[in-house]
């Protein structure tokens, strides 16, 4: 499944280190048709002949449009980590269920497990109101680049200039709202050569509404993922509720159902090869212009670390997951967003070696040079780009695997987690005695803690901090180490197991009891002598004393050399069509449905059918385990309407469409503006897309509209949701 974006709020880099971002980057010196992450206010401009030429038959203003209803009305930023789309009149959000599996997670119990058995409400009163999770739409988008960069003057530092364009920014966010319920957000782009504005309208009452069971939303598991060909019926359902007037609102018993400026039409009609496909959501992040010296470290440092790092935290989950059903419901979300990164770490390195892209980005490089060489102006300006990232990866490279321990071992426990999350709260109580202050940061503070001790089971953290630790312990050198480690080198022998044991008998971060009496009364005292706490605060402090000064450096380095770089890559290509790397903003792609050769003799068909479900099925294999219902349909050939032309259940199709993690959920819309599948994953052979596309591997998998809407339908007599959608044929 595509890695989602959901991200831990564990520090504040900004204040700390320096903001931890992949770099903004786009793809090579050539682009085809089916490439390209395009923003919709450009789509007259740059695409929409190609498009048409495709098979596309709207227009760009029925696509994107700030006066009229249009596309992009239906498409929903889901949750801040994937995407969503409207698909009836009544608010009904269809996404994955990868997507939705923390709020499905969240409503299950031992005793109500829609995790295995699925969820569906039959009335409007079964939807369930999850707490914290949010739609988001787009309102409008403009570019705002020169009234961002007309306050930058000759000569700036790089802090210097941050502050400059923070500023600037802060003032067109706050212009572009005014009094309105809007909130506004400017964006860098092109690494800080371009900036746009984005005005956003978000609600808050989202209930889940369907999913299917695990069963079927994630059939084939670990095994299956990033895999073609795939079999997942990867979608569940919400419904976005508002206020008597249509405004956003928290929850309430009184609130109706959102009424949409535009939903998607779902078609029954199917998928042919060659048929045009459009993808219209919110892709996270691509590092499509990371220099060959980035690349290598990704390769030979960073993407290894993470993975030694991750199998470590799984294979401790898993134990305890089998041996207990409510560990195993506890930690169900935590373990497939671990593990999804943990195998895209795996793909990507396999195919950033079998595709050479080492080599490749050192091609680029070489004809950048060899335009620049061409100009002594431009020598001037330019000459030494290239050598300066040898110099910064090479000292990147110093403080990069330190800063991995400190993000996927230290922060990778939950303890750390939460503990540095009470963290500003320390600041707050050191600094009043105000008391209505000091009750609205316990009633935070409490929230926090219920969240965290709903889905903890202290035996498993407290084996992860052990196993973690010691690998810190074991990997980093000694000087890089925190100084905390040396005391359990004194105390313990360097025993981190007998450590552990120490911290999670005494800290409040550990125990539910003691933290409901802490918080009775929350002094900075109580911090200050919980182990816990005192280890993140002592970690954090000896890195930053030991690395963080270089991070901070190195980075500041980093990003005004690739500003110097994409601005000579901007002036190099002028004229030419570019589009931006992806940075979580509503992007459109377009391409076809086809195959795949991936390699010799290899030969993948760009469809599979729930006949192939039942070639997998293993009942001993919890990952291929085939409901009882779905195979009785499947005896009965009782598809409805949802069949296709010669009698079969179609289940997922692949498309040539350019996409990456946030754009799990993203519609898959045919020329006509119909919904026709919903992506959710990339595939193996092309694990190295984030950083160089490659369109003859490249493909984008989702789950075909007409098996949703059987399931729905024939599988989970939930017919009601498919009566309310607009369906075409």
């Amino acid at each position: 499944m595509f890695v989602t974006l959901k991200q831990l709020n564990m520090y504040n880099l900004k204040r700390f280190l320096t903001i931890f971002l992949l770099l903004n980057l786009f793809i090579n010196l050539s682009t085809s048709a089916d490439e390209g992450m395009w923003l919709p206010m450009f789509i007259k401009r740059l695409n929409q002949t190609d498009m048409q030429k495709m098979g596309l038959q709207l227009t760009a203003e029925e696509i994107y449009s700030v006066n009229n209803s249009s596309m992009k009305d239906a498409i929903v930023n889901f949750g801040n980590f994937c995407t969503g789309e409207v698909i009836s009149k009544e608010g009904l959000v269809l996404t994955n269920h990868h997507c939705g599996f923390d709020a499905i997670q969240y409503h299950s119990s031992v005793q109500n497990d829609y995790l295995t058995n699925g969820f569906w409400a039959m009335t409007r009163a079964d939807e369930k109101p999850t707490p914290g999770l949010s739609v988001t739409f787009l309102v409008r988008m403009e570019d705002v680049t020169q009234k961002v960069l007309e306050v930058l003057t000759p000569g700036m530092t790089v802090e210097g200039r941050e502050d400059a364009i923070d500023k600037a920014i802060g003032a067109l966010e706050k212009k572009a709202v005014d009094s309105t319920h809007y909130h506004a957000e400017v964006k860098s782009f092109f690494e800080g050569n371009e900036y746009y504005l984005f005005v956003y309208e978000t609600f808050l009452d989202i209930r889940l509404v369907g999913a299917p069971p695990s069963s079927i939303g994630k059939f084939g598991g670990d095994t299956d993922n990033w895999m073609w060909p795939r079999h997942t019926g990867d979608f569940s359902m919400f419904r976005i509720y508002t206020d008597s007037l249509g405004k956003p609102s928290e929850y309430s018993k009184g609130n109706i159902p959102y009424l949409p400026k535009h939903h998607l039409p779902v078609s029954i009609k199917g998928v042919e090869k060659n048929d045009f496909s459009m993808v219209m959501g919110y892709p996270g992040g691509t590092e499509r212009y990371m220099s060959a010296e980035g690349v290598n470290m990704t390769l030979e440092q960073s993407n290894p670390t993470r993975v030694r790092l991750r199998e470590k935290r799984l294979s401790i989950m898993k134990e305890d997951m089998d041996a207990n059903p409510e560990v195993r419901i506890k930690y169900a979300s935590k373990y497939a967003s671990i593990s999804n990164y943990y195998k895209y770490f795996i793909g990507q390195n396999q195919g950033l070696k079998r595709l050479k892209v080492v080599a490749r980005k050192r091609e680029e490089e070489q004809k950048f040079q060899q335009w620049v060489n061409a100009d002594d102006e431009r020598i001037g300006m330019y000459g030494d780009v290239l050598k300066n990232f040898e110099g910064i990866y090479k000292d990147y490279r110093k403080v990069n695997k330190p800063y991995i321990y400190l993000e996927e071992a230290a922060f990778g426990t939950e303890i750390l987690s939460l503990a540095y999350k009470f963290k500003p709260y320390y600041a707050i109580l050191d600094t009043t005695t105000n008391a209505k202050i000091i009750n609205y940061i316990r009633s935070d503070m409490k929230a926090k803690s219920e969240e965290y001790f709903k889905d903890f089971n202290v035996t498993t953290d407290k084996k992860i901090f052990a196993a973690l630790m010691t690998m810190y312990y074991n990997d980093i050198p000694k000087p890089l180490q925190p100084s905390i480690f040396r005391e359990v080198e004194k105390k313990y022998k360097g025993d981190f197991s007998k450590y552990a044991e120490y911290i999670y008998s005494k800290s409040i971060f550990a125990s539910k009891e003691k933290m409901d009496a802490f918080l009775l009364k929350p002094t900075i005292k109580e911090l200050d002598k919980d182990p816990a706490y005192r280890f993140m605060k002592l970690m954090l402090a000896d890195f930053k004393k030991t690395i963080g000064t270089a991070y901070i450096d190195v980075h500041n380095r980093l990003d005004k050399n690739n500003n110097i770089y994409l601005q000579g890559v901007l002036e190099m290509r002028q004229g030419q069509k570019l589009y931006p790397d992806a940075n979580f903003t509503m992007r459109l792609t377009y391409g076809s449905v086809q195959d795949c050769v991936p390699g010799d003799a290899i030969y993948y068909n760009y469809f599979t059918t729930l006949e192939g479900i039942i070639m997998k099925e293993d009942s001993t294999n919890e990952e291929f385990i085939v409901p009882k219902k779905l195979k009785e349909l499947y005896l009965k050939k009782d598809y409805g309407k949802y069949a296709d032309k010669k009698g079969h259940m179609p289940i997922c199709f692949i498309s040539t469409n350019d996409i990456t993690g946030g754009n799990s959920g993203s519609p898959v819309i045919n020329g006509k503006g119909q919904l026709i599948g919903v992506a959710f994953d990339g595939n193996w052979e092309a694990m190295s897309g984030d950083i160089i596309f490659e369109p003859s591997l490249q493909r984008c998998i989702s789950v075909d509209i007409r098996y949703v809407l059987f399931l729905i339908d024939k599988f989970a007599g939930a017919g009601h949701l498919v009566n309310e959608m607009t369906l075409v044929e």
